[in-house]
């Protein structure tokens, strides 16, 4: 152990002080040679045109890197005349769309990583329980311009070879291009600034990660992380190239320095999911290992599945055909965040997060979810519900209690937002577990079924004690001892 750790510190000296001398001859910018790979000549048309036509995307693009660099509108938008998007505009053919693939001629290391990524199966929800309710019990028009803004949409193109109206436009992280790419790599790097710093900002992911079942935002802006960033948002050197945690900024971190940027001994990437180590989106979470593949596609496995071993063929619809090249445990995906925690921390502030962190989610598991969830599967077998989604209002409580409580409880206690971990969080799961849920519950099948039922499994788990046999005398004593200590003798009525 000592030895691993000389050996590490040794590291973090030597990463450190390489990146210190990189300087801007570093700095990320297409590979190749100007005018032969980027940087057409019959570009330049373009731009003159564009100056004048469209001024704001002629500013944004000539402040960008791409136009300090010499990309320019051909470089980008130029396609092939069989290209299903391209159409014949001012003598060149040319499409709207500009994919991952189209990025990846110069960005080839982005592009993999972001391929294989949560991020670019987002439209993958298309098939899920939130598309039902907005499809349905919502309607079309709602989810293209609510679901389909944040996951993306299947691009369609009409006759003239542009996008239909109805599809775009789109900057949905998961978006399906008529390439066979997905995503939209202007999710994150608005078109045609291309910002890295916009990318890195915690605004950025908000446009998707907020709201009631994923306040990623508001949890961040709530934790410390978040108040100090506000305050030094002067000291972030946002637009640096490399953007090392402890390096380049020490202020604070934001969601890409967590999720995506370097830190001393950690390169960066475009692999949301590469440093996660719990499931906290799934009605019961489970710490998750990780599956790459030589095909450029991954899937995780619940921890106490089976794992392949390198070099194995799996037998998994996620794994479409490849070989497995790599295994990332849980294990090591939160060192990997680990390390990026270990830029600005110490070990025994890591190690008493994620023990809270996790103490709280086990929490939410055993107590709520688990129970809740054995009892709404004994009520589909026993046809006590229908296997139809949301026809029964006990199946919207039990959603609301995983799917919008639960993931902001879980999702508090992982980013340290201490009123979305109790009061939106755990404060809620109880409130509707035994005030919502239970009586729905003697509702649907009777008192004497649903007695049953909690006796079998909630009576076990000894969090639901006051549920069955209340609170006893000495109990409420030591309250009525702090509570009077606090407000005065006898204010505990």
């Amino acid at each position: 152990m000592i030895i691993r750790k000389y050996i590490k510190n040794i590291g973090i000296i030597f990463v450190g002080l390489l990146i210190l001398f990189s300087g801007m001859a570093n700095a990320a910018r297409p590979a190749g040679k100007i005018g032969v790979d980027w940087g057409k000549k019959e570009g330049q048309f373009c731009i003159n045109c564009h100056m004048t036509e469209t001024p704001g995307i002629y500013h944004q693009w000539n402040n960008s890197q791409h136009g300090q660099s010499g990309v320019n509108c051909l470089d980008c938008h130029q396609a092939e005349k069989t290209e299903k998007d391209a159409f014949l505009h001012e003598g060149q053919y040319v499409a709207v769309i500009v994919s991952p693939k189209d990025c990846s001629k110069c960005h080839q290391a982005e592009s993999k990583e972001f391929q294989r990524s949560h991020h670019s199966s987002a439209a993958e929800i298309l098939a899920s329980l939130d598309n039902l309710l907005g499809e349905v019990l919502g309607g079309p028009e709602a989810v293209t311009v609510g679901c389909k803004q944040c996951h993306g949409n299947k691009i369609e193109i009409d006759e003239k070879g542009k996008p239909t109206l109805d599809t775009w436009p789109n900057t949905g992280i998961g978006r399906i291009n008529t390439d066979g790419s997905r995503g939209a790599c202007t999710a994150c790097h608005g078109r045609h600034k291309f910002s890295r710093a916009q990318a890195r900002t915690p605004d950025t992911c908000g446009k998707c990660h907020l709201g009631p079942d994923h306040p990623q935002k508001e949890i961040y802006e709530e934790s410390k992380h978040g108040i100090i960033y506000k305050a030094s948002i002067a000291e972030m050197n946002l637009g640096s190239d490399k953007w090392v945690a402890g390096v380049d900024y020490s202020a604070a971190p934001t969601c890409a320095t967590c999720h995506m940027s370097a830190a001393p001994l950690l390169p960066k990437t475009h692999d949301v999911g590469e440093r996660i180590s719990w499931n906290l989106r799934t009605p019961i979470s489970k710490k998750i290992n990780l599956v790459r593949l030589d095909n450029d596609h991954q899937y995780d496995v619940p921890e106490g599945k089976p794992l392949p071993k390198v070099g194995d063929k799996p037998n998994h619809p996620d794994a479409k055909g490849g070989t497995v090249i790599e295994i990332m445990t849980w294990k090591d995906r939160r060192e990997n965040m680990e390390m990026v925690c270990n830029a600005c921390h110490t070990s025994g502030v890591i190690k008493g997060h994620y023990k809270q962190f996790d103490d709280l989610v086990n929490l939410y598991n055993n107590k709520f979810a688990k129970p809740i969830a054995a009892i709404m599967a004994e009520l589909k077998k026993t046809g006590k519900i229908t296997p139809s989604p949301f026809d029964e209002t006990i199946e919207w409580v039990w959603w609301e209690i995983w799917h919008h409580e639960g993931r902001r409880a879980r999702h508090g206690a992982a980013m340290m937002g201490p009123d979305y971990a109790w009061w939106h969080g755990m404060y809620e799961v109880a409130k509707h577990t035994y005030f919502e849920f239970i009586p729905e519950l003697k509702e649907l099948v009777g008192d004497k079924e649903a007695e049953h039922l909690l006796e079998k499994y909630f009576k076990p788990i000894k969090g639901h004690a006051w549920f069955f046999d209340g609170l006893n005398k000495d109990a409420i004593d030591q309250v009525r001892k702090g509570y009077e200590a606090r407000y005065g003798k006898g204010s505990m009525k």
